[in-house]
């Protein structure tokens, strides 16, 4: 039976008995115990609709829930008939006065302003009360400084108030915009069902978007597609769907969900997580007072070249998991899919939060090729450019691990745009104004690596290369013959000393005896000790200053010593 056949047999209103039926599976649940699993069946994982009262039940600090702007007045602009007669009846039915509430919240703590949809009210429909409300949410977490969590439910713009309510989807949109210019968080939780002027409006401009297990969400309700006779594939309409086409950051389940808002907004609005940095502090001293050495070996730059591409060399996770603390991972480029090439998130360094994006190859046969072997498609430099322009508006660093042999080139990349991508990536990030640090931590392989590499600070790691081209394109082009690719890479000038004596790069960083895949521990503690001194080096500039000395360290890269300013310098 479809997600869809069993909302259309289950009645929406959660019964008070003591035993309640799961729609999904059938069985009986004692409704105490429905309840201390905050109404997720224990046999299936089937997730209940909520009304508000329950949803802010298992979401914000018992008591904390300050209501805004319950007072609005009814609004029936066309006389539709009847509509003031139906608003009663789910006034009545509800206790609420539409189909939101609105106010400020604590969330384990975290201040928040915080609205949530109920479906049960008219389907969760948005009519004026509904943009008005959740517009003035917006404006008051303006004006307050606050985050803001929406968790919609509903069945889009309400059809009695027409055009009215058609132009809440632009005005609510038009709020979100002003509280992204104001350097605010917005964290979209998409519970079941979400659909039409909602879905296409404030609920799909999170900063953040998450879904419930299970979750049904799509521009058109599955009504208006029986009325139109338009068909759709089965699980379009779904959380799960829409995860996995790049639309949502993350579906988590509902007993998880407190705990991930309270990641993210302390991430978002808290210089640290709590607890954190006085555990780390005597580790991080010991660490600091070990010297970071090269490990001296000359290898030529082929060799070099294979230790880049060892297959037990560390990758992004690895540091990841060694190096920073707390890596939540987002999802996603909003357009077309979610690239597993390319992994991004947010993260803690140090205590200090930062914006994680990097490439990531695979271990083995399945997970190489999933991961499409670190080569990213235009997706992936998308998704990697919306959590920078999220990190920037929140004001925390940008790191980025680079390692790939290049871009993925062929028909499906070109299709989606991937020049356009990488350029995009490229203009963008000389406009960010937040500290940037690039470290190329395997292959630098051409475009791919650009794509993600225009830092403040640009290191690499001490058996990585950086390179316009691998060297056995390099020889075929030039000399038609793959097999010179040692001499290609000798004269490509790729290694890390290369391009540190070249000007292209700031420093490099040392890696253990024999190469990072020798001892990874090591290896993520020389990579933690530089991205230290690096973050240390730009503290303190402003947003203006960066950008300025980013644009002009690019600016002079390769220029030979005698070459003259240009005239409009000279004049100036």
């Amino acid at each position: 039976m479809s997600r869809k056949d069993i909302r259309d047999k289950f009645d929406d209103d959660i019964p008070a008995d003591m035993w309640e039926e799961c729609p999904q599976c059938r069985q009986l649940l004692y409704a105490k115990e429905l309840e201390q699993g905050q109404w997720v069946c224990g046999k299936c994982e089937y997730h209940f609709r909520l009304n508000v009262w329950q949803r802010l039940k298992v979401t914000a600090d018992e008591g904390s829930f300050e209501e805004w702007d319950a007072d609005l007045p009814d609004s029936d602009p066309l006389e539709f008939p009847k509509y003031l007669e139906k608003l009663s009846q789910a006034q009545s039915k509800t206790g609420l006065s539409d189909a939101v509430i609105t106010g400020r919240a604590t969330i384990n703590d975290l201040p928040v302003a915080l609205g949530i949809m109920e479906p049960h009210f008219r389907g969760g429909s948005m009519g004026w009360v509904v943009g008005e409300r959740i517009t003035r949410l917006i404006e008051r977490a303006i004006a307050q400084g606050l985050p803001l969590v929406i968790m919609s439910a509903s069945g889009g713009a309400r059809m009695e108030e027409s055009l009215v309510s058609l132009m809440q989807m632009a005005k609510t949109s038009g709020a979100t915009a002003r509280l992204a210019a104001a350097g605010l968080p917005y964290i979209s939780v998409l519970t079941d069902p979400t659909y039409g002027g909602v879905m296409a409006s404030y609920a799909f401009l999170g900063d953040i978007i998450i879904a419930e297990p299970g979750a049904a969400m799509g521009f058109a309700g599955p009504r208006v597609i029986d009325v139109t006779g338009m068909p759709i594939g089965e699980g379009v309409q779904t959380a799960e769907y829409q995860f996995e086409h790049g639309m949502l950051d993350m579906v988590v389940p509902r007993n998880e969900m407190r705990q991930m808002l309270t990641r993210l907004l302390s991430w978002a609005c808290q210089d640290e997580p709590s607890g954190r940095r006085a555990e780390q502090e005597d580790a991080e001293q010991d660490e600091a007072a070990a010297p970071v050495t090269s490990s001296g070996e000359e290898l030529d730059a082929w060799h070099k070249v294979e230790l880049a591409r060892h297959p037990e060399r560390p990758y992004t996770l690895d540091y990841l998991a060694e190096s920073f603390e707390g890596f939540i991972e987002l999802h996603g480029d909003r357009r077309f899919g979610d690239d597993r090439a390319i992994v991004a998130g947010l993260a803690w360094f140090e205590g200090k939060p930062v914006a994680i994006v990097g490439h990531q190859k695979g271990r083995h046969a399945r997970e190489r090729s999933r991961r499409n072997f670190a080569m990213a498609r235009p997706e992936g430099y998308r998704k990697a450019m919306r959590i920078m322009r999220l990190a920037a508006r929140l004001g925390r660093p940008v790191v980025t691990l680079i390692d790939t042999p290049g871009a993925h080139c062929l028909d499906e990349a070109e299709a989606r745009g991937i020049s356009e991508a990488i350029a995009t990536n490229q203009r963008d990030m000389f406009s960010l104004d937040i500290p940037i640090v690039s470290v190329i931590i395997g292959e630098g392989g051409s475009g791919g690596a650009i794509g993600i590499g225009v830092g403040d600070r640009v290191l690499m790691q001490e058996n990585s290369y950086y390179s316009v081209i691998a060297p056995e394109s390099c020889a075929a082009i030039l000399w038609r013959d793959r097999s010179l690719k040692e001499q290609a890479a000798e004269a490509l000038k790729l290694t890390a000393d290369d391009a540190l004596g070249l000007g292209l790069i700031d420093r490099i960083v040392p890696e253990p005896e024999g190469g990072a895949h020798t001892d990874r521990t090591v290896a993520a503690g020389m990579l933690k000790q530089s991205l230290r001194q690096a973050l240390a080096d730009l503290e303190g500039k402003s947003g203006a200053e960066l950008a300025e000395l980013r644009y002009d360290k690019f600016r002079v890269m390769g220029q030979p010593a005698d070459c003259p300013p240009p005239d409009y310098m000279e004049q100036a």
